[in-house]
């Protein structure tokens, strides 16, 4: 199967970096195209077997599967220009949380499916979020499932949690990067620790509690529980947490929502329903 990525920006790169290293595509199976070709010519510099097109059409040509990773605005653009190259016996994947796989079968007349990938990819783990058309082939369906194992635990949902699944498997780990950090400058600025130990020590308390949890020693209720002593030390910290993140989490999940739906209805405008 010859893999096709229009678009090497952050994720675009990721997905074939993952895909390269996770042993699920070799390097000569692979080509890549990108607007500016300086960032695609990056990736050669790595993996000197895949393979650089000039543009869009030529990927579409040559791929059988066929990875859009531009931005929503972009997606219509470019499948109004791939059209011609895509035969029923193709795929085209869609990364885009935004544009529904009706959308891009409403363009298209090959396999049509949406897969959006984290970050974690990278490291061969995680969650990548699947969605097919209805006119998705049962062996594209399996295909790209038993591709996505070697890196990823892929998940077929519905369009209905969309939104929320790519927040926890997709913005996540920025989310939880970004708390991890707070944890460490608060920790600088109330004790004489410096941030590299900090930011170190953090790193590999992390490290280990993904490891708890892969290896199924604990969820993460029995986990806070073993660790959590009855008026211990942790406990103090706990109630913190408890009185000071209160709904944050709920403002969370409000406010990308919200950005989302204004970015449902900007395509709507921009491209129909």
């Amino acid at each position: 199967m010859k893999i096709g990525i229009i678009g090497t920006g952050n994720m675009g790169r990721i997905l074939a970096e993952a895909l390269i290293d996770g042993n699920a595509v070799s390097p000569s199976s692979m080509m890549i195209t990108n607007r500016t070709l300086s960032k695609a010519l990056e990736i050669k510099k790595i993996y000197p077997g895949i393979t650089i097109e000039n543009n869009a059409t030529e990927v579409a040509e040559k791929a059988d599967a066929i990875f859009v990773c531009v931005k929503p605005h972009h997606v219509f653009g470019v499948l109004d220009t791939i059209k011609p190259a895509l035969t029923k016996d193709k795929c085209v994947i869609s990364i885009t949380s935004p544009i529904s796989v009706e959308q891009i079968e409403s363009k298209v007349d090959c396999s049509v499916m949406r897969i959006i990938p984290s970050i974690t990819s990278r490291a061969h783990a995680g969650v990548a979020l699947f969605s097919f058309g209805t006119r998705c082939t049962t062996e594209w369906r399996e295909a790209l499932f038993t591709l996505f194992k070697k890196v990823s635990v892929p998940l077929e949902i519905g369009e209905n949690i969309t939104r929320v699944a790519s927040d926890i498997v997709s913005c996540g780990p920025a989310f939880f990067s970004h708390l991890v950090q707070s944890f460490i400058n608060g920790a600088v600025r109330e004790t004489e620790i410096d941030q590299e130990t900090a930011t170190k020590l953090s790193s590999e308390m992390l490290i280990g509690l993904g490891e708890l949890l892969r290896q199924n020693h604990y969820t993460l209720q029995t986990l806070q529980e073993k660790v959590c002593v009855k008026g211990g030390i942790t406990g103090e910290g706990i109630k913190v947490l408890d009185s000071e993140t209160g709904d944050m989490f709920e403002k969370v999940f409000r406010a990308t929502h919200e950005k989302y739906a204004k970015e449902l209805e900007s395509i709507k405008e921009q491209f129909g329903p």
